[in-house]
C-alpha cells in the first residue's frame, strides 16, 4: 500500500465521520499507532480523531483499556477476544463513537504454530452498540507490510462503522 492511498482512504473516513458529527479513536498494538498516524497525517482531522492508544504491552492494555489479566491469559494478545475488548476499553475511555483496535504479530519474530508471524485480530466496536471482529493472516510479508496492510484493514472497519452509525445528534 502506498502512502497516498492511506491519506485518500484516511481522508474519507475523516469526511464520512466528520458528516456524521461524529468522533474517533484507536487502539494499537502491532502497528505501534500507524492508524492514528495516517488519520491525524489528515489537516483539520481534530474535529474528527479524539484519541489513539498504544498499548504494545499488556500491563498497556490492562491499565489504559481495561482488560482484564484473565482475559489477556485466557487468550493470549493475539486473539478475537482481546481485539474486541480493546475496542471497547477505546470506546468507554475516549468520546469516540467508533473505535477501531489491532492487535497481531508483525514479526519477523514472536510467531507460533498457533499464532504464525502475519496474524493480525482487528475488531471496530460503535458507541450506539456493535463489534465487528475481522482476522487476516497475511503470510510470510515483512514487518513493514504487515503493519501497512493491518492499518488499511483498520480504515476499511472504521469506515464501514461509521456508515452503519447513526448521526450524533
Amino acid at each position: 500500500m502506498s502512502e497516498h492511498t492511506t491519506y485518500i482512504k484516511a481522508n474519507a473516513l475523516l469526511d464520512r465521520a466528520r458528516a456524521k458529527a461524529l468522533r474517533l479513536a484507536s487502539a494499537e498494538s502491532c502497528t505501534g499507532g500507524l492508524v492514528a498516524a495516517a488519520l491525524t497525517e489528515i489537516p483539520g482531522s481534530s474535529d474528527v480523531f479524539d484519541r489513539g492508544f498504544v498499548t504494545y504491552s499488556n500491563a498497556a492494555k490492562a491499565d489504559m483499556l481495561g482488560l482484564a489479566d484473565a482475559l489477556l491469559k485466557a487468550h493470549g494478545a493475539v486473539s478475537a477476544e482481546v481485539a474486541r475488548a480493546m475496542a471497547l476499553g477505546a470506546i468507554d475511555r475516549s468520546l469516540a463513537d467508533v473505535a477501531v483496535a489491532v492487535t497481531g504479530v508483525a514479526g519477523p519474530g514472536g510467531g507460533s504454530p498457533e499464532k504464525p508471524v502475519g496474524l493480525v485480530h482487528f475488531a471496530c466496536a460503535r458507541r450506539d452498540g456493535g463489534v465487528d471482529h475481522v482476522e487476516r493472516r497475511y503470510g510470510p510479508l515483512s514487518r513493514a507490510e504487515i503493519r501497512a496492510a493491518s492499518v488499511m484493514q483498520a480504515l476499511d472497519m472504521m469506515m464501514d462503522a461509521v456508515d452503519a452509525a447513526q448521526r450524533r445528534p
